[in-house]
């Protein structure tokens, strides 16, 4: 078999054990890493660790990584403007944090003979909301909604690592204003 000792190098061509003889000198595992290579290739190697190690790189890979998820909101064509600048506030906050959003007019009644109202209202809404998503799917008509989907400009794994450093942030301005803080004494009292 091909040997590869424990920093990498080269070793060369050894028997089984050869190859055994020398793990056990080094107070390592003979672990064999390419089983249809010919001659087979093995390494000698701390396999603890190394599983050890292969865990913790997954576990941080699972960590940074970042689900898909589309978030929906609901409007109805005859939305009072306090109630669309709310809903407006949601759909901003989702692009924000990376998330889809699947927006969702109901038509009820005679409302149905009147779609223009509603592709204008989610026009209106991707018109104010341009600067943090786009049009992923154009206004659509699905019996008795209509269907928009807007996609944010960043990247959900970028949305988290700035809301991570903005609490970072936050933490560090907290921790130094107590820091800041004038201590009293146990004998000054403390104005009331």
């Amino acid at each position: 078999m091909r040997l590869v000792g424990p920093s990498g190098e080269q070793v060369g061509i050894v028997p089984l054990a050869k190859a055994l003889e020398l793990a056990q000198e080094y107070d390592l595992d003979l672990v064999e890493v390419a089983a249809t290579a010919r001659p087979p290739v093995c390494k000698l190697m701390d396999y603890g660790k190394f599983k050890y190690e292969s865990a913790m790189k997954a576990r941080e890979a699972r960590k940074n990584q970042a689900h898909t998820v589309i978030k929906e909101m609901k409007l109805r064509p005859k939305i009072d403007p306090h109630d669309y600048d709310t809903k407006k506030g949601h759909v901003v906050r989702f692009l924000k944090q990376g998330d889809k959003v699947k927006i969702t007019i109901m038509f009820r009644g005679r409302e149905q003979s009147r779609p223009e109202l509603g592709y204008r209202l989610l026009q209106r809404l991707a018109e104010d909301v341009q600067d943090l998503g786009f049009v992923e799917s154009n206004p659509k008509q699905d019996g008795r909604n209509m269907i928009m989907v807007l996609g944010p400009h960043k990247k959900k794994t970028e949305a988290m690592a700035e809301a991570r450093e903005a609490q970072a942030a936050r933490k560090a301005e907290r921790q130094g204003l107590t820091a800041d803080a004038p201590e009293q004494s146990a004998e000054e009292p403390a104005e009331a």
